[in-house]
């Protein structure tokens, strides 16, 4: 799981990926498998001579690749990412969409986001989840799922496409 906010945890950049192998019990060539994350993550040439300093040393961007290199280092079946790019800058968040480019090559990424832009930009698949507490009380239903083309271009629902169009406060 990757979160809105950078989590480093309070060690260094190696031991950062290096958890959750320890937590699994992993007994492979660690070292091999941080460089592996770390180059998935398109961080490995900018920390390599940094490996063994404080992981809060970097800065907002390379933070969150490094918790995406500590969410892949075990590869896992699915990527939860939870708004990833809203606390970094835009040039981060270029890089952290180029990255997830690469990385739903291999893996399944569920990414929430409440940037419209941001899904039609890195999203195969979009579904609009809505908050209707007024009319009847339901919170976080799903109202439309399909292509992210055809959800943007073409909406099947009604409230859909009054959001897209900018009619909801």
């Amino acid at each position: 799981m990757v979160f809105q906010k950078p989590n480093p945890f309070a060690m260094t950049v190696y031991r950062n990926v290096a958890y959750g192998l320890k937590l699994n019990g992993y007994r492979g060539n660690k070292d091999e498998k941080v460089e592996q994350a770390l180059r998935s993550a398109a961080l490995w040439d900018e920390v390599k001579d940094k490996l063994h300093q404080s992981a809060l040393d970097l800065s907002g961007g390379q933070q969150q690749r490094l918790c995406i290199a500590r969410s892949i280092a075990t590869e896992p079946d699915v990527l939860l990412m939870d708004e990833p790019c809203s606390a970094i800058d835009p040039v981060a968040t270029r890089k952290i969409e180029e990255l997830m480019a690469e990385l739903k090559k291999k893996y399944t990424i569920a990414l929430v986001t409440h940037n419209l832009q941001q899904a039609k930009r890195v999203a195969d698949k979009t579904a609009f989840l809505y908050v209707d507490t007024a009319e009847n009380g339901r919170t976080g239903f799903l109202v439309e799922f399909g292509d992210t083309s055809q959800l943007f271009e073409q909406p099947k629902e009604k409230q859909t496409q009054e959001y897209l169009a900018g009619e909801f406060s």
